[in-house]
């Protein structure tokens, strides 16, 4: 059967709950890469400086690391759908704090106990626990492919997000707003995003929640993960050194970035990133394909290294165009990876730990990232060191992509046999089990 027609089936498969989720993680999306835009930019132009600004960016990011460790881990056992409740909630506060005052402190309140997205991509317990609730929804070898539209949806979303935002300084600007009258409007739509988010969430129901089980839970829980804790724990740690390689180059620094060095302005902006994440979300649909031609491991290794290679090669152009250019190119191939680690994950774990082992697996990136902007933002304001981030973040996710391959290529997912490599590895000696190396 062609990749296109199996993709339409899975998508065909999904109920009234997987279309729900969807349909709000192109709305949260969409908020998201509203803001990343001119997160940056709105920062510095209420007044704080560049290192302020990277403070808040840091703590956003620790935020959600903490308080999604807390929601994704009790997920399971508190209800999904009340999780979700509550991350929207944050995502409602943090956006009306932000609009309303630029006051350092209460601002630095609002994104570490709200949510609000730097990169423009996913961020909150959102991820972990909607992986979790579709995991249920179709068979697994649909898995890969369904999580592949889902990070397109989600690609998508952000771009037109990041557009949407041009577009409307564009307005605003000829209505005679001022620039920093259009983004705290930016943020005051960010929080309605939330209040839209909560309404859709209340139409889930039950069977978004974990099944329950027919032998009575396993002992010696840590963070909600019995057997498979040791891969899920490795796995954090490798996704966490790529998260930190990755919070050099956030979205909203990379906007900062060309707007600081090329004299972009938000409109240009918001047409390059509109581009640059709809190539990411066309880069995510192809991962499916690839993936069951050389495996899910393979799949994101071998489309990760070209990827960092091309992104420390966007500061090493002589002019816009030029480094437009490899920036898309970088954005054509950069996704490949995560529809495949989704699948890859909820493929290790038994079905009572996917909540938790997405939402470490989630937390540890959002920890690695947290550290990163507090380093990259005032490296920016140094025009001698201003391309030193794209140059860290590459170098960084090459040691992460070397790594995985080396560590996982020859782990199998408990009981699963269909990951091509897997049976290239069972022709060499010493193969393991992610069952095994959990024991």
């Amino acid at each position: 059967m062609p990749a296109g027609s199996k993709k339409k089936r899975v998508i065909s498969m999904l109920d009234r709950n997987g279309r729900i989720i969807f349909t709000t993680r192109m709305l949260r999306l969409f908020g998201y890469g509203m803001v990343a835009v001119v997160l940056m930019l709105y920062l510095t132009d209420i007044g704080l400086s560049q290192t302020e600004a990277g403070l808040l960016m840091t703590l956003a990011l620790l935020g959600d690391t903490l308080i999604s460790l807390w929601i994704t881990t009790r997920a399971d056992r508190l209800g999904r759908r009340n999780m979700l409740w509550l991350a929207a909630g944050r995502i409602i506060f943090a956006g009306a704090v932000m609009a309303l005052t630029g006051n350092f402190i209460l601002l630095a309140v609002a994104v570490f106990l709200g949510l609000i997205s730097p990169s423009g991509h996913e961020a909150g317990p959102f991820l972990a626990i909607e992986q979790a609730a579709i995991s249920h929804l179709i068979p697994e070898s649909g898995r890969t492919a369904l999580f592949a539209w889902y990070n397109f949806a989600g690609s998508v979303a952000t771009a037109l997000g990041a557009l949407a935002t041009g577009l409307l300084i564009y307005v605003l600007h000829a209505a005679g707003f001022s620039t920093l009258a259009g983004y705290r409007i930016i943020l005051i739509a960010f929080a309605l995003i939330g209040g839209v988010l909560m309404a859709l969430f209340s139409g889930l129901t039950s069977a978004i929640e974990t099944p329950v089980a027919a032998s009575p839970r396993p002992p010696h829980l840590l963070l909600g993960l019995h057997r498979s804790r040791r891969t899920v724990l490795a796995l954090s740690a490798l996704f966490s050194l790529d998260a930190f390689g990755g919070g050099f180059v956030l979205q909203a620094l990379m906007a900062y970035w060309f707007h600081a060095r090329f004299g972009v302005n938000v409109t240009a902006l918001g047409t390059i990133f509109f581009g640059a994440n709809i190539l990411a979300g066309i880069s995510a649909l192809a991962a499916s394909h690839l993936a069951h031609r050389i495996g899910l491991i393979n799949t994101m290794v071998f489309t990760h290294i070209p990827s960092n290679i091309l992104l420390i090669m966007v500061p090493l152009m002589p002019n816009l165009p030029l480094a437009i250019t490899v920036l898309l190119a970088r954005f054509s191939i950069s996704q490949m990876d995560v529809p495949t680690r989704q699948a890859y994950t909820m493929a290790v774990v038994d079905p009572d730990e996917r909540s938790a082992a997405a939402g470490i697996t989630h937390v540890a990136r959002s920890t690695g990232a947290a550290i990163s902007p507090l380093i990259a933002a005032p490296l920016l304001a140094i025009p001698t060191l201003s391309n030193l981030p794209f140059f860290i973040a590459g170098g960084l996710k090459l040691i992460y992509d070397l790594t995985l391959w080396r560590k996982f290529r020859r782990t199998e997912p408990r009981g699963r046999t269909y990951i091509p490599e897997i049976t290239t590895a069972r022709k060499c000696a010493g193969i393991k089990s992610a069952a095994g190396s959990d024991t």
